[in-house]
């Protein structure tokens, strides 16, 4: 939801890596932003409204950003896809970093207006989806947020650490940092940050990503 530059942007990334994208608008003319060789859905409406998600597709949907200029529309977007249509993966642009604290409390990833959004927001969305945010290639480390597969719910982070041969920096619950003790649980929707070594990377990657019953 939104064809600003950010929306036109994730709209082109998500095709490209060949999804399906539709893109909803208040304004008709938003959608000039989008290129000329995009071939998803152009639907003007407005973004929360039952009807238009519908013709956009919610109801199969396999993700949801909402990335208007307006924090209480987007917000409730995503409350409404989330909520009503039972789309878990759904993402919000919210600039009041307080409120955005509140929404991640109810299980809604939000993102700061910032250059990187985009990259931001495609990392969440996507399966196996990853930031790097540090590199130290002199050492062969770096740090990268992981998606934790749902197997590894109600697991110890040292045993999903020992299974895949990295270090977990830090993880963030509810919106709030927690550094992690050998006695804490994985918990559903905790955002991790893992130190790998370089030469271990790929597979480390996998085996965060895959149900634990697979790896034993």
């Amino acid at each position: 939801m939104g064809c600003g530059r950010t929306g036109a942007n994730l709209a082109t990334e998500f095709e490209s890596r060949g999804h399906t994208v539709a893109v909803i608008d208040r304004q008709g003319d938003s959608f000039r932003r989008l290129p000329s060789t995009f071939e998803g859905q152009r639907i003007t409406g407005v973004g929360f409204d039952r009807d238009t998600l519908v013709s956009a597709g919610v109801e199969d949907a396999y993700g949801f950003a909402a990335v208007s200029d307006g924090d209480n529309s987007n917000i409730l977007a995503a409350r409404v896809v989330r909520e009503t249509y039972g789309v878990d993966n759904v993402v919000a642009r919210i600039a009041d970093s307080g409120r955005a604290a509140v929404y991640s409390r109810l299980g809604i990833s939000t993102v700061a207006p910032v250059p990187w959004t985009t990259s931001q927001i495609v990392s969440r969305l996507l399966p196996g989806g990853t930031d790097s945010l540090y590199a130290d290639p002199s050492s062969g480390v770096s740090m990268r947020r992981l998606v934790v597969h749902a197997g590894w719910v109600g697991r110890r982070y040292a045993d999903l650490e020992s299974a895949a041969g990295a270090r977990v920096a830090y993880a963030v619950r509810f919106g709030e940092p927690l550094l992690v003790s050998a006695d804490t649980l994985v918990q559903d929707g905790d955002e991790a940050y893992f130190i790998l070594l370089d030469v271990r990377r790929d597979d480390a990657m996998r085996i965060i990503g895959r149900s634990p019953e697979v790896t034993e």
